[in-house]
């Protein structure tokens, strides 16, 4: 994509933050304001993140008749909706612009006040609902997209990808003589390139891999008569019984690291 240089003119003072890094009702932002209002919330957030995004239809800002990027209130609530959603729930792309469709952003720039915050039992229910909430999806695997695309899209070096296929941490699909990876697939290939920085390759990777291969053996082992059912709603319903166990499983995976890497921080 084209760099289109920062508009001197939407960098005066009429862009100023307020506190929490939200901006002044009625006054637009620049890519740049966009994301240092965000920076300290999502650290690893940076412009070509967010033109990525754009390109992907989850963002959708206005252009000035010189084309610079302006983005309203709803524009960085929805923003900041898809990165959480990334963060914390570990979403695919295709998953979060579904969660979008249904409302998730809905605290756009015409919200005057958020409700308060569940307390108590209703707190407590809040978070098993939310945790019972699938975040992974098994059922389709959606676009797919040449090895040149993923390149591409990811920024990862070709020998990476061909590693990544080497120790069996992606799995590409032939076809008429061409290599395809679904979203998924590619959104492993964008986390691996983010560890790459750090000196990971695929050799230190087939732990993940060999962990993933176990977690799926044992979610079969527990669902299995219900996904070889003959009636069409029992594997329905097993279906999205395995999505909920994957949703929890890596959940509790997320904890079982925080507790550990605390432990390595030490007090």
């Amino acid at each position: 994509m084209t760099h289109i240089p920062v508009d001197p003119a939407s960098s005066n003072g009429s862009t100023a933050l307020q506190p929490g890094g939200s901006r002044a009702r009625g006054k637009a932002m620049t890519i740049g304001q966009v994301r240092s209002s965000l920076s300290q919330e999502y650290p690893d957030i940076s412009i070509s993140k967010i033109r990525y995004l754009e390109d992907q239809k989850l963002l959708s800002p206005r252009r000035t008749p010189g084309g610079y990027r302006v983005y309203s209130a709803g524009d960085v609530q929805r923003l900041r909706t898809i990165l959480r959603l990334q963060r914390d729930e570990f979403l695919p792309l295709r998953v979060i612009r579904q969660e979008l469709a249904g409302g998730a952003d809905r605290a756009g720039e015409e919200e005057e006040e958020l409700p308060a915050p569940p307390t108590g039992a209703d707190a407590a229910e809040a978070e098993r609902r939310r945790r019972r909430r699938s975040s992974v999806s098994v059922r389709e695997t959606g676009a797919l997209y040449s090895l040149d695309d993923v390149i591409e899209d990811t920024r990862a070096e070709p020998r990476m990808v061909a590693e990544l296929e080497e120790y069996g941490v992606i799995r590409g699909e032939r076809r008429n003589g061409q290599t395809y990876y679904d979203e998924t697939e590619r959104e492993i290939v964008r986390a691996v390139t983010e560890l790459a920085r750090y000196g990971v390759g695929g050799r230190n990777l087939r732990a993940f891999r060999t962990s993933a291969d176990r977690e799926a053996a044992l979610l079969q082992q527990i669902l299995a008569p219900q996904l070889r059912s003959r009636n069409v709603e029992r594997r329905k319903e097993a279906v999205e019984a395995l999505e909920n166990l994957a949703a929890v499983t890596t959940h509790l995976k997320h904890l079982l690291l925080i507790r550990d890497l605390r432990k390595i921080a030490g007090p």
